[in-house]
């Protein structure tokens, strides 16, 4: 049922509630007085507790991100990340929402990074290096960009600064990242292993030096070809996060135009997405490693969940679809007919599956259950769970093919 549920995890559709009550008075007419009673008494005892819970989380959360904006320390900042991550487990295992959790990691990580660079500002100030020279904001990407935040998060940050700067600027902006990417992984946030932070100059400029280097890109003026298409992949699901928002909205609108006029290289994304490999084997059973440390595993992010996200992506970007949500572009691609009713509500309840195995993979090493969150042994699963899975990779199998036809990829 939760891969019909609303992807903002506000409320959930009107059908779905109506159904659900529907079947519930389809249901008395087969009882008696005293077992309706009961019934309904049962119920109302099993809300009143449900409600009741997610007040008193929804409570703490809200207290601790006002205590948040107050502190001037990174080992406060550092606590209060780990008491909500801890929080957010919890539950996570109470309810399985994977959209409630989205939206609750990324709601309190946007105010922790936004407050860390709050107080890393100051920290420039009291080195003596000043305010910051120029108006700034950061930028997340990946799932932060998409806002779907987990239990274990890195760091995927852009900062860009206006323009009419010189080098004193850009040295002010290089020591403020490099500072801000410490505090960060002071507090909670692990750099990113794939180095895409702003102490690494490609995801760091004024706005012109973003212009000049994304043109550079689509006109294919650099040399490493595969790097820079997924550098342009990544800056897809940009999204603002803390600084000036007009101007993360800028880059952000600069971004989403050169992709839409570029076609080639959207081609170039798209032909990438339709080649991503997928867990699938012979006779469509779920394909797992033959030997190795993962014999009788597979890599659920890179075979399932990835594609999965990057071809929804690919459909978007093409269509000019605004959000960075996958749930939601994948309900805005069926409301302007790029998607059949019933192939949307295949994917998005593909995303919900994969994305719940990715979430207790986390939990796993968390617990230290085990050493990574990537690798999933299917056959110790229950057999509709593998069932589960095994049709949303061939849900996302058929995505690939409709990409495949869309784009005229041969």
């Amino acid at each position: 049922m939760t891969g019909h549920l609303n992807s903002a995890g506000d409320s959930a559709p009107d059908d779905l509630l109506n159904s659900i009550m529907q079947r519930i008075r389809d249901f008395l007419p087969l009882l008696d007085q005293d077992e309706i009673l009961r019934l309904l008494s049962v119920l109302h005892a099993d809300v009143g507790r449900e409600i009741g819970a997610l007040q008193e989380l929804a409570d703490r959360q809200t207290a601790l991100l006002r205590q948040a904006r107050e502190v001037t320390d990174y080992l406060s900042l550092q606590q209060i990340h780990d008491f909500l991550n801890n929080q957010q487990l919890d539950h996570f295992l109470k309810v399985q929402s994977v959209p409630s959790l989205h939206k609750n990691c990324t709601e309190y990580r946007d105010l922790l990074a936004g407050r860390a660079l709050e107080l890393v500002v100051r920290e420039m100030e009291d080195k003596g290096r000043g305010v910051p020279p120029l108006p700034f904001s950061l930028i997340s990407m990946g799932s932060d960009g998409r806002e779907e935040q987990t239990l274990i998060t890195d760091q995927d940050y852009l900062v860009v600064y206006a323009d009419g700067g010189g080098d004193g600027e850009d040295d002010w902006f290089r020591e403020f990242s490099g500072l801000l990417v410490e505090r960060l992984a002071e507090i909670g946030f692990k750099k990113c292993t794939g180095d895409i932070m702003p102490t690494n100059p490609t995801w760091r400029g004024s706005l012109s030096q973003w212009r000049k280097r994304l043109l550079s890109i689509m006109r294919y003026e650099f040399e490493d070809y595969a790097k820079n298409l997924m550098d342009l992949i990544v800056l897809s699901d940009a999204r603002y996060v803390a600084g000036d928002r007009d101007l993360a909205q800028s880059l952000i609108q600069l971004i989403r135009g050169l992709e839409q006029d570029y076609f080639q290289v959207l081609w170039g994304m798209a032909k990438a997405a339709t080649e991503m490999k997928l867990a699938i084997g012979f006779l469509k059973r779920i394909w797992v490693e033959g030997s190795g440390d993962h014999k009788g595993e597979f890599n659920l992010k890179l075979l399932a969940w990835a594609p999965l996200v990057m071809n929804v992506r690919i459909l978007a970007i093409n269509q000019g679809v605004p959000t960075t949500s996958t749930l939601r572009r994948i309900e805005l691609l069926q409301e302007e007919k790029s998607l059949s009713a019933a192939t949307a509500g295949g994917l998005i309840e593909a995303y919900h599956v994969l994305t719940r195995h990715r979430i207790f993979l986390q939990i796993k090493v968390i617990k230290g259950i085990q050493k990574d969150s990537y690798y999933l042994n299917p056959y110790e699963l229950a057999a509709d769970e593998r069932e589960q899975i095994r049709t949303a990779i061939l849900r996302i199998e058929d995505l690939q093919k409709i990409i495949h036809t869309n784009f005229s990829i041969t």
